[in-house]
């Protein structure tokens, strides 16, 4: 069970970037095989070169990822797309370049903890491996690629962010002029019990038969929870939720429309419940769900100790867009960059557009 703003993948999602790898394939072969399916570059500069198919990986990445949104590129999209990503893998080779000794190594150890980290809070190394295999990437793909981004983040905070932009002063101004963004609304905490309707190798339905057994063995589990047996050990005996079995079915706390659009009716029944009651069976698409509230928790106000951090992370996002384009244009003139169309001749690229940076929603801490 996901909400919209705690969804897991921060490190298999990320990282659009290239990664260029070496083959062991005679350079005989190779010349036969470059004959066969020409690769051309799409652009260069000081230091570096960009292959077609390096801009066509990264493209498919990232309709990928739109995709697992629930967004969609039309075609006529894609021209405007590939020149904005050609201009990310360009500033990312030239960053590549400003960084220090230094910078590569601590951001390479940053990756890999985080990473290890990832790995370590994954329910089980199955579920890992399995988004892993589902992201289309190899780990070394990711490590390279997340290696790319945070690396050239690191060098743009130094180049483009002030200390005055991200002081203790300036933080705590847009805190208190922002008051509405630190509202924590009503939030609920539960655990959960489980009764999959679904095979969990084939992920096909189970019959009605089937589905009329579960619905009857939740109705008795519910009764005898209502009798008072220990609820994280039915958790532990009858659900099918392995992500959140070892916390006895717990998930984190929730609002009101935080809840993604297949767990509706777990998020509507959720805040109908008192403290240590327990609902109904509850239906959606994945099966019977027995909920317990453990918890409702009232509305606050975000500390400022507390969200420091991701306001800072905030400003500096915001700074870096702010100063991105005049910057990126001149580092592109200064590494005497230049595009090709497929056939050769130079081509001009749009004007690089950035990605707003995000402060957490309502809720998220």
């Amino acid at each position: 069970m996901t909400t919209r703003s705690t969804t897991r993948g921060i490190i298999l999602a990320a990282a659009l970037a290239f990664f260029s790898f070496q083959t062991s394939i005679p350079a005989a072969a190779e010349d036969k095989l470059d004959a066969l399916f020409p690769d051309p570059v799409v652009a260069k500069g000081k230091g570096f070169e960009i292959k077609r198919s390096a801009l066509e990986d990264v493209y498919l990445n990232y309709k990928t990822e739109m995709a697992q949104r629930k967004q969609y590129l039309p075609d006529s999209a894609r021209v405007e797309v590939q020149s904005n990503l050609l201009h990310h893998l360009i500033l990312s080779k030239i960053l590549a370049q400003k960084a220090t000794a230094e910078e590569t190594t601590r951001t390479r150890e940053q990756v890999a903890k985080d990473l290890d980290d990832y790995r370590k809070s994954a329910p089980s190394e199955e579920v890992f491996q399995a988004e892993l295999k589902a992201s289309g990437s190899t780990l070394e793909q990711i490590k390279a690629r997340s290696l790319e981004e945070q690396l050239g983040k690191v060098v743009l905070i130094r180049e483009l962010v002030s200390s005055n932009a991200v002081s203790d002063e300036a933080i705590k101004k847009f805190y208190d002029g922002n008051p509405d963004r630190f509202v924590v609304p009503e939030q609920v905490r539960i655990a959960q019990i489980l009764l999959a309707t679904e095979d969990p190798a084939t992920k096909t339905p189970l019959t009605d038969t089937q589905k009329k057994d579960k619905e009857k063995l939740a109705k008795d589990i519910k009764a005898r929870a209502d009798k008072g047996e220990d609820f994280a050990k039915l958790v532990k005996q009858y659900s099918d939720d392995a992500a959140s079995t070892n916390r006895g079915g717990e998930y984190p706390p929730f609002a009101r429309g935080m809840m993604a659009p297949q767990f509706e009716a777990i998020e509507a029944a959720a805040f109908t419940l008192k403290t240590n009651q327990i609902s109904d069976p509850v239906e959606t698409k994945f099966g019977y769900h027995i909920l317990k509230l453990l918890e409702k928790i009232p509305p606050s106000t975000m500390e400022l100790a507390k969200i420091s951090p991701k306001i800072k992370d905030y400003l500096i996002n915001e700074e870096i867009k702010r100063l991105l384009p005049a910057y990126q244009t001149k580092a592109e003139a200064d590494y005497e960059v230049k595009t090709f169309a497929v056939d050769g001749p130079p081509v001009p690229l749009l004007p690089p557009s950035t990605t707003p940076a995000t402060l957490p929603s309502p809720g998220q801490k």
